[in-house]
C-alpha cells in the first residue's frame, strides 16, 4: 500500500468519526456510525456487515469487555426518495469496536488491511498508521519465508541431504543473493549476532528476494527431481543469482527509488523468471524439431 493510498484512506476514517462526551463530561470521545462505516470498508449490504458487527460483540463478550461500552445500538432517519423518511437501526462504536470489526474482516482488502492498523493506534497520525502496515507486511513476509524455508528442508531431507547439507545450502545461496558476501559477512555487516537468524533483521524487499529464490527452488527440485547436494545447491544459486539480477534491473528501471513494493517486484522477478524458462524450452523445442 502506497503513501497516497494510506492518505486517501486515512481522509476517509477521518472524515466519518464524531465525537461525544464521556458519561462525566470529562473527556471527548470519538465514535463511528456503522452505516457510514459500512460504505468505507466495502460492505454493499448492510446485512453482511451487521454479520461482521456481531462477530466483533462476540469477540468482545469473550474478552470480558462490557459490550455496551462500544456497541451502542442507535436509530436514525434516511431518506427513500420524494422526500419520505423512514426509520433505519445503526451503531454507535467506539475506536476499540471499529477495531474488533475490522479484525472480522478480509485482510486481503487494502480497506480492511489499513482500519485494522486506523483502529489499532491510538492516534491518526498517518506515520504511525504507515509505520505499523510496513511491519505488518515484514511480519507478513518473514512467515512466508519462513515456510518455504520448511519445504525446502523437508524436500532435500529426501533427496540425501542432511542438516549440515541443507546448511551449506543455504549459505551458498546467500552468498549469490548478496552478491559474493557470505551469511556470515551481512550478519556483521548489520550488528546481528552469530547465533540469530539473518532474515529477522532483513529489509521486507531481501526478505522477499529470500523467500522468491527459495520457492524457486523448492519448484524445480520438485519439477526436475533433483537429488543430492551438489544439483540442489547448483539451483539454489542459480535461482538467487536470477532474483539478485531481477532486482538490480527493476531498481535501475525505478531511477533513484531505492526500495519498490515487494510484491510487485515478487510478481515481476517471478515472471520474468518464468518466461525466461518458457523461451529456453520453447528454443530448445525448436532446435529439435529443426534438426
Amino acid at each position: 500500500m502506497d503513501k497516497n493510498s494510506i492518505l486517501q484512506y486515512k481522509l476517509s476514517f477521518d472524515s466519518i468519526v464524531r465525537y461525544i462526551e464521556s458519561d462525566d463530561s470529562k473527556e471527548q470521545i470519538e465514535v463511528w456510525f456503522a452505516r457510514e462505516l459500512q460504505t468505507i470498508l466495502g460492505y454493499a449490504r448492510w446485512e453482511n456487515f451487521l454479520v461482521a458487527i456481531r462477530r466483533a460483540v462476540d469477540s468482545c463478550k469473550t474478552q470480558g469487555i462490557n459490550v455496551d461500552d462500544h456497541f451502542r445500538e442507535v436509530t436514525k432517519m434516511i431518506e427513500i426518495g420524494k422526500g419520505a423518511k423512514r426509520e433505519v437501526s445503526d451503531f454507535m462504536l467506539t475506536r476499540y469496536a471499529c477495531y474488533l470489526i475490522a479484525q472480522n474482516g478480509d485482510p486481503k482488502k487494502e480497506e480492511i488491511a489499513f482500519a485494522q492498523s486506523y483502529f489499532a493506534v491510538q492516534t491518526r497520525k498517518a506515520e504511525l498508521i504507515e509505520e505499523r502496515l510496513n511491519l505488518l507486511s515484514r511480519l507478513e513476509t518473514r512467515d512466508k519465508l519462513r515456510m518455504a524455508e520448511k519445504q525446502l528442508s523437508q524436500n532435500i531431507y529426501q533427496r540425501g541431504v542432511d542438516d549440515k547439507g541443507f546448511g551449506r545450502i543455504r549459505s551458498k545461496g546467500d552468498t549469490a543473493l548478496f552478491g559474493g558476501h557470505t551469511t556470515e559477512d551481512m550478519k556483521k555487516r548489520l550488528g546481528v549476532k552469530s547465533n540469530r537468524p539473518l532474515a529477522d533483521f532483513l529489509p521486507t524487499l531481501t526478505i522477499a528476494a529470500k523467500n522468491l529464490a527459495t520457492e524457486m527452488t523448492n519448484y524445480n527440485v520438485e519439477n526436475k527431481d533433483l537429488h543430492g547436494e551438489l544439483p540442489i545447491t547448483s539451483e539454489h544459486i542459480q535461482n538467487n543469482y536470477s532474483v539478485r539480477n531481477q532486482s538490480l534491473r527493476i531498481k535501475g528501471n525505478r531511477g533513484k527509488r531505492k526500495e519498490c513494493n515487494y510484491l510487485e517486484y515478487h510478481h515481476l522477478a517471478f515472471l520474468c523468471y518464468y518466461k525466461g524458462k518458457r523461451k529456453r524450452a520453447s528454443n530448445g523445442r525448436s532446435s529439435v524439431t529443426k534438426s
